[in-house]
């Protein structure tokens, strides 16, 4: 039994990671790679496994995480209608807590003190995992090459890194390097650095993978019904050709993708501010969660008492500051996450939306456990609505309108059964 001490690599099978795992196996350690299958594009996992045991690991782990990062990370998030700054949908950020937990699993079960990362020293990731891991296994210690001054001075390039994979016999792509990075998975694509790092400079449509231009998008709208059940997305049908139907997880976001890429939904261009004070531009598709976002939105519309949804909103915020800056597994985030749960137990019905040339349309919902009231809503008391009297000036008249939406509540509440 080797008495090295073993690291666990977060491994992508790229330049950065390559030259990290050599670099580690000549600093005495043991390295087991671990790749996440989280929905990347086209890749070749058994060419990464291969890639890394030439390198010089002792093992490769590819671990599927696509299920698990749909239902316990993506539709967490659209519970909570998460949006960091007003537009970005965290498609990065909610695929590193799911990373790092399977990372901090093969460590503990490898008897592994160390995990190791490829993320910069002045990226966002470098925080998130090991945020994540310090809080899942406080006894495995994160080594970070790019914050490590000894790395940092051998390696001040690609040029070095090139030299270095050369010279240890490192297979490197000689396909053309793409003047920009980019990061795939199930929930989104970001593009950043390189030729975009010029604000000015506009996106190659060449580049998108998801989404199909606005502009090429097809003439003749579609319609989906999305179903809910406490918040969550349990089944999408297209109204469409009558045909579709999906109600299993992953395949119901990877028919939201398709749907909604096919119709040119979910493209932005920002720039946000990193957690490390840089800012950053970066340019997303998020189809899916675009979409599955409008409906959820709406049909809390009719299912959410006014008060609960103005408390919720602070928190979506919070858990969007929380899960951009790494804290997924930190106390503060469970309790959002717990009352977030509990606002959700009646966002139950469906929502009808229309997808056309880069925009969703809500053409109608239903729910059994809607707040809304149409004759009270009603303007026209002649044809059936209630009368309804409030003066904004007259205490009894703000007793009166909070006792509607009260009653309203308990209603509900008595009719489910869960006062």
């Amino acid at each position: 039994m080797s008495s090295k001490p073993k690291v666990v690599l977060a491994y992508s099978g790229g330049l950065d990671t390559s030259v990290i795992l050599k670099w580690l196996s000549e600093k005495g350690f043991d390295v087991i790679c671990f790749c996440a299958n989280v929905g990347q594009h086209d890749e070749d996992f058994s060419a990464v496994e291969a890639k890394a045991l030439h390198c010089g690991a002792i093992k490769c782990v590819i671990s599927d995480l696509r299920k698990e990062f749909v239902t316990d990370y993506v539709f967490e998030s659209i519970k909570c209608n998460a949006l960091y700054e007003g537009r970005y949908l965290l498609g990065t950020s909610i695929a590193r807590p799911v990373i790092a937990k399977e990372q901090i699993r093969i460590a503990t079960e490898e008897g592994a003190l160390y995990v190791a990362h490829g993320a910069t020293g002045k990226g966002n990731d470098q925080v998130r995992f090991e945020m994540c891991a310090q809080a899942l296994s406080p006894k495995i210690s994160t080594i970070a090459p790019w914050r490590d001054p000894e790395f940092i001075e051998s390696f001040k390039g690609r040029k070095d890194l090139l030299a270095y994979c050369e010279k240890h016999g490192i297979p490197v792509d000689a396909k053309p390097k793409a003047n920009y990075s980019i990061d795939e998975n199930l929930y989104h694509t970001s593009y950043e650095s390189g030729m975009l790092e010029d604000e000015k400079v506009r996106p190659d449509e060449s580049m998108f993978k998801m989404t199909t231009s606005p502009k090429k998008a097809p003439d003749t709208p579609e319609v989906v019904r999305i179903e809910f059940k406490a918040g969550v997305p349990v089944k999408i049908s297209n109204l469409t050709d009558g045909e579709t139907i999906k109600t299993d997880p992953l395949d119901i976001f990877l028919y939201c993708n398709a749907i909604a890429g096919k119709h040119g939904v979910g493209r932005i261009d920002i720039v946000e501010n990193r957690f490390v004070g840089i800012k950053s531009r970066g340019i997303y598709e998020t189809p899916g969660g675009t979409l599955l976002r409008e409906g959820h939105l709406d049909l809390e519309g009719v299912c959410v008492d006014r008060e609960v949804k103005r408390i919720c909103e602070t928190l979506s915020l919070e858990f969007s500051r929380l899960c951009y800056n790494g804290f997924w597994f930190a106390p503060e985030m469970d309790l959002i996450r717990h009352s977030i749960n509990y606002s959700q137990r009646d966002v139950e019905g469906y929502v009808d939306i229309e997808l056309y040339k880069g925009n969703v349309i809500v053409v109608g919902r239903h729910s059994d456990r809607s707040l809304y009231n149409a004759d009270l809503a009603s303007m026209d008391i002649e044809g059936g609505g209630e009368a309804f009297d409030y003066n904004p000036a007259d205490s009894q008249g703000f007793i009166r309108i909070n006792s509607v939406r009260l009653k309203t509540y308990a209603a509900l509440r008595n009719a489910c059964g869960n006062l």
